[in-house]
């Protein structure tokens, strides 16, 4: 009788668990290539955000009107290749930023910290949190060459840099290390909060499409239904933030760090800015959903 080879015990299948190095390389890199996309967006973002800074509604000019308009603003001050302004800075802050976050939160699932209540919120906020402070200085470059235009469709201060190793410079020789991590105090909880919003409601979303059984069960066409749906929420609560940390970035400081006061106030952190903001701008939806749609 031949010999047969034991057949191991059923038992659970063991999960597929990815190298958090493999995580932050992978991640990084699709997210440097969703920027080479996105970067247009961007740009309109950062105008939309810009306009109208510490101004009630009404008393400035508005060049930049809905993503479209916006688009068309861009294209004709700054031709075609400005809806591209600030791409090297995009791609080392998504490289820098989402390589960290992917990396950082591999490392918390793997320590189990996912699977307790509450812990893909948290390991999501966590990471995002640290993946912002490490991607800071890019960011704050990003903003700043975005927001450079010609003087007739000017918004926000404009900074005078060339390009992005210009830009560091700059800010180093007058600034010290601490110049490069400006505005980091929006963009922390910006992040934060981002990053819970999706974690906490991408997983529902891809439950909800896969129960209306529109499209196949396994299809990675639900993921993506799942992910869009899960965007909308992102973008809902992130606004504000993203428009507060917009302006930290561009606001300009003197040579002690200090930004300009505004009626005697000196908005130098997130709360502090969003309390000048609501002073001069008021609270309303209009003011505090800039850029959204972009």
């Amino acid at each position: 009788m031949p010999l047969t080879r034991a057949q191991p015990a059923p038992g659970p299948e063991a999960k597929e668990t990815v190298a958090p190095a493999v995580d932050l390389v992978l991640g990084a890199s699709a997210c440097c290539l969703a920027c080479v996309f996105t970067n247009p967006l961007e740009v309109v973002k950062t105008r939309l955000q810009l306009q109208g800074e510490l101004q009630a509604r009404g008393t400035y000019p508005r060049h930049y009107r809905g993503f479209v308009a916006s688009v068309v603003a861009v294209a004709r001050a700054d031709g075609l290749c400005g809806l591209q302004k600030g791409l090297a800075a995009g791609l080392l802050y998504q490289g820098l930023m989402n390589g960290v976050r992917f990396y950082c939160y591999s490392l918390a699932c793997q320590a189990g910290l996912a699977q307790q209540p509450g812990g893909t919120v948290v390991a999501g906020a966590v990471a995002g949190a640290l993946g912002a402070f490490v991607g800071s200085p890019a960011y704050l470059v990003k903003t700043q060459l975005q927001a450079q235009t010609v003087a007739a469709m000017a918004v926000g201060h404009q900074h005078p840099h060339q390009n992005v190793l210009d830009a560091l410079g700059t800010i180093w020789r007058q600034r010290g290390l601490a110049g490069l991590w400006q505005g980091v105090g929006g963009a922390v909880p910006r992040v934060m909060v981002g990053s819970a919003a999706q974690l906490a409601t991408f997983a529902s979303a891809k439950a909800w499409v896969q129960e209306q059984q529109w499209l196949p069960e396994d299809s990675w066409l639900v993921a993506l239904a799942g992910g869009m749906i899960s965007s909308v929420a992102v973008v809902t609560v992130m606004t504000p933030f993203d428009v507060v940390s917009t302006r930290l970035y561009n606001q300009p400081v003197d040579g002690a760090g200090r930004p300009p006061s505004h009626h005697g106030r000196v908005p130098k952190a997130c709360t502090d800015l969003c309390a000048t903001e609501v002073d001069a701008e008021s609270l309303t939806g209009q003011d505090w959903r800039r850029g959204q749609a972009a």
